[in-house]
């Protein structure tokens, strides 16, 4: 069905003949090449800033008068999870302008206009000012989109063509890590032989371009209307506060997840700094070296997808839940590897880049197991006039984690802790997380297991309540 979009408030928020349903196809909903492309292109411009950000903040930050003025290690590592605690706290607040006023389309499209804004404050100015306008600015643009562009993904999607969303999910977090590669391997070299503005710059350009990409597919788009006054009667009847009740618990537990794996762009960065970079006969630089993470995401959401969990199911039912709870495992692993580097650093050694190599092998295995994992669960499981609420509350275990990662900084900045001979000094700081980690996994077993919810798509497909099958223990 075509018809012009509008919200449920009466505002009318699209002139052209859009479809307000998934088209009925048993292929792939003709948008998704579009959104595809936007994503690549807009995780281009957010990896690649992010990628030389610390390295920024701790070498080449400038004073209000022009001269050097780099942050110390502790309050680089402070802003730089303060600012993905933005990031990621702001897709709640971009969920309820989609969800209630504008729509996904048109809140995607505003923000990414904000989003475009912070990029260009960043290549202007490389004092403070520049910086916290910057980082304000893409935290509102890149997190306020974050929930509905994944969202949006899963409303092109109904009863014909449902079996294919998990596939296309894959293919979605693929776009995210081939643009993160890309990015992370040039914008390094653009900081190290041209300086912050141009480094800075080619990100904004890459977002103006994804920008441009999702309007060129706007025709193609199922436009689901906002839900205006509809989704505060869900919200506060039974199905939607049921729904939001039983997934918050798991959120906290994955929060801790992203509490480590948000350090391969700090912690793990700054130990790269002191460790022989020599591999392949390249010397990486520090900030460089996270390219690894997206690389190998293009090989291992694959080799889960095609391999791992199909063989997996041959033996046990390796449920949503399940994998999540092995994600979280996996990471504590992954975390205790940089710890013993860090031991042989203060050793006075100097341990090869392999260590972070194997490290990141297993944190990129944990990520697929947990992040692609949650996006997908989190939209089945919400409520049709919800699916970007649902994601916003997902994405703001993220903000959660970073939060609790900026509160340990700030702590040790402030204490001492950290200087030589404190309590999480060196590899002290890195076997802290292991242990975090570890506790949470083991908390959210039991949780998991008493888990019920009930599967939603847009077009009123619903699977009823899940019960064992959806539990991570046997």
């Amino acid at each position: 069905m075509h018809q012009r979009p509008q919200s449920r408030l009466g505002i009318r928020l699209t002139s052209p003949d859009y479809p307000t349903a998934p088209i009925p196809t048993k292929g792939l909903p003709p948008g998704i090449p579009y959104i595809v492309g936007n994503e690549a292109a807009e995780r281009f411009s957010f990896y690649g800033m992010r990628a030389i950000l610390v390295v920024f903040m701790t070498q080449y930050l400038l004073s209000a008068g022009g001269h050097a003025q780099p942050m110390p290690e502790s309050e680089a590592k402070f802003y730089y999870h303060l600012f993905n605690a933005g990031v990621y706290f702001f897709p709640i607040l971009g969920a309820l302008l989609a969800d209630i006023l504008w729509g996904k389309y048109n809140t995607i499209i505003g923000l990414s206009l904000v989003y475009c804004l912070g990029h260009a404050a960043l290549a202007w100015d490389e004092t403070r000012l520049g910086l916290f306008l910057g980082l304000g600015l893409i935290s509102i643009g890149s997190g306020g989109i974050k929930s509905c562009v994944s969202a949006h993904v899963g409303d092109q999607f109904g009863r014909h063509n449902q079996h294919r969303l998990s596939e296309v999910f894959s293919w979605f977090y693929l776009a995210i890590n081939l643009g993160a590669a890309g990015s992370t391997l040039v914008t390094p070299t653009l900081l190290r032989l041209y300086g912050p503005g141009l480094a800075f710059a080619v990100p904004g350009l890459l977002m103006a371009l994804a920008t441009l990409f999702f309007f060129l597919g706007r025709t193609k788009f199922a436009h689901i209307p906002p839900g205006g006054r509809n989704f505060l009667k869900e919200l506060v009847r039974g199905d939607g506060l049921t729904a939001v009740a039983r997934l918050i618990p798991l959120y906290l537990f994955v929060a801790m997840f992203w509490a480590l794996f948000d350090q391969s762009g700090s912690a793990w960065v700054l130990q790269a700094e002191r460790m022989d970079r020599h591999w392949l006969g390249w010397e990486w630089d520090a900030a460089q070296f996270q390219a690894i993470n997206p690389l190998l995401i293009l090989v291992l959401v694959p080799t889960f997808t095609y391999g791992i969990y199909p063989l997996c199911q041959k033996y046990f039912d390796f449920t949503p839940l399940r994998r999540i709870g092995t994600g979280l495992f996996l990471a504590a692993l992954s975390f205790s590897l940089p710890a013993v580097a860090e031991q042989i650093i203060q050793g006075g050694g100097r341990p090869g880049i392999e260590w972070q190599l194997i490290a990141y092998v297993l944190l990129t295995s944990a990520e697929v197991l947990v992040s692609i994992t949650c996006l997908e669960f989190s939209y089945t499981q919400a409520p049709p006039t919800m699916k970007s609420l649902v994601m916003g509350l997902y994405l703001l275990s993220v903000s959660l984690g970073n939060v609790f990662t900026a509160g340990v900084n700030q702590a040790l900045r402030l204490t001492g802790a950290d200087q030589p001979g404190g309590l999480l000094a060196g590899a002290g700081y890195y076997w802290f997380f292991v242990i975090c980690m570890l506790v949470m996994a083991a908390l959210f077993v039991p949780t998991a297991y008493f888990y019920r919810g009930r599967t939603y798509l847009q077009d009123g497909a619903d699977s009823g309540l899940a019960g064992e099958a959806d539990s991570p223990a046997s």
